[in-house]
């Protein structure tokens, strides 16, 4: 028989909280950090509601994978008004981070009440995660030091083959919201977007979606992508050696204010699904590289059998040809060069030509995109990769996603006020 989910209201009278004030029990905690867990579809829906994300502190919940993604997730980027003041920035940092205190632990945030936010009314957390972070147009505002801006947060390189929309590029903030329920991230968007009022304006909106919870006998299994492919195969997990270095700003960086926060790189990626379709699904096997059905590399195996990029069809041919995606992108192809990958498809839609604009809403996480994304990216443009005559990336931001908040802390406190030395 499946448990009714709590309200908001109910939600709050449980008395299980965790850390940081996020209800969190060990079979919540389980589901969201087992990598690799086989999680039965009943089972995940029966809690669904519940569940809720502990902050793994220093780092922001929101920014390593779980073995299941949430279903839901929109990234935000606004732009400080001209007149913000240095206060100014500092009461919304603060106004924010007790909003998602509240909001993820499935409360009605401090200064609103269920008589007038009823938005998500009936709620319980959904595996609500907000990620928040600043972009490199923020240094030089609002008494934020240019020289606080750390090198690896120099603006992106441009890339030979993408057809960017400034205007729904980049940003001063930039916020990540996902959950598995699309109501609630929409009221989190709106409870940013009004604490905000004054001091910050969304600058772009884009919202995207991955498999729906129970929708799959295994729940930690590869989700596909628009173009049906499985999406992800090879991404990094926090049980894997290395994986903080290569994913988090080390405890000793230069840059004191980052320590444990993490670089997100976000692209919008267009696919060109008419083209594709077109293609033969031998054809669109080597653009990839990759079996469509399985997931499996060409040069054989199953899934997650590494790829052997020597491979050799019985003709002496390489299996897995030379502009194949997953050769190009492999960290072996690029200097051992890695990120943390998280993607949500978007449809919205036709374009005016008739076409869909549909595709790919990518996220990056890195220590340092100079060792992550921009080396994997160059070398997929300069290199031809044969995927990029499918896709078309639109939409480019950077930003440096911050450390989680100490207990009486508030998001970006130590950039927004250093210690003196």
């Amino acid at each position: 028989m499946k448990r009714p989910f709590p309200s908001r209201r109910s939600f709050l009278t449980t008395g299980a909280t965790g850390l940081g004030g996020v209800a969190v029990g060990a079979a919540a905690s389980a589901l969201l950090f087992d990598d690799h867990a086989s999680t039965p579809a009943a089972d995940l829906v029966t809690g669904l509601g519940t569940t809720a994300v502990a902050t793994p502190f220093p780092h922001q919940a929101g920014i390593s994978v779980p073995a299941r993604q949430q279903s839901h997730g929109t990234v935000v980027a606004f732009d400080l008004v001209a007149t913000a003041s240095a206060g100014q920035l500092k009461t919304l940092m603060k106004a924010w981070t007790a909003a998602i205190a509240d909001l993820t632990a499935g409360r009605v945030p401090a200064g609103s009440s269920e008589a007038t936010d009823t938005t998500a009314l009936g709620s319980g957390p959904c595996s609500l995660t907000i990620t928040v972070g600043f972009g490199p147009s923020l240094f030089g505002k609002a008494g934020v030091s240019p020289d606080a801006r750390p090198p690896e947060l120099a603006p992106l390189p441009a890339f030979g083959t993408e057809q960017l929309d400034a205007a729904r590029s980049d940003g001063d903030l930039g916020v990540v919201i996902a959950a598995d329920d699309a109501l609630v991230v929409f009221h989190a968007l709106r409870t940013l977007t009004r604490a905000a009022a004054g001091t910050a304006t969304p600058r772009w909106i884009m919202s995207g979606f991955s498999r729906a919870p129970g929708s799959s006998p295994d729940a930690a299994s590869t989700s596909r992508n628009l173009m049906g492919q499985l999406d992800g195969t090879n991404n990094p997990t926090p049980a894997q050696p290395g994986f903080e270095g290569k994913i988090y700003v080390a405890a000793d960086a230069p840059t004191a204010w980052l320590r444990g926060g993490s670089y997100l790189v976000f692209r919008r990626i267009r696919m060109l699904l008419d083209s594709w379709d077109a293609q033969t699904t031998a054809e669109q096997e080597r653009v990839i590289g990759r079996h469509k059905d399985t997931g499996a590399p060409l040069s054989g195996g199953t899934e997650h059998t590494p790829v052997n990029l020597s491979g050799q069809n019985p003709d002496g041919s390489l299996a897995i040809r030379g502009d194949a995606h997953i050769r190009l992108a492999a960290a072996a192809s690029n200097g051992g060069a890695t990120i943390l990958r998280r993607g949500l498809s978007y449809d919205d839609g036709l374009k005016p030509d008739g076409q869909p604009d549909a595709g790919l809403l990518f996220l990056a996480w890195q220590a340092d995109p100079n060792h992550g994304f921009i080396p994997v990216q160059q070398h997929l443009t300069r290199s031809m990769d044969a995927l990029n005559r499918f896709t078309t990336h639109e939409t480019s931001a950077l930003f440096a996603m911050v450390p989680a908040p100490a207990a009486d802390g508030y998001l970006g406190q130590a950039l927004l006020e250093p210690r003196s030395a």
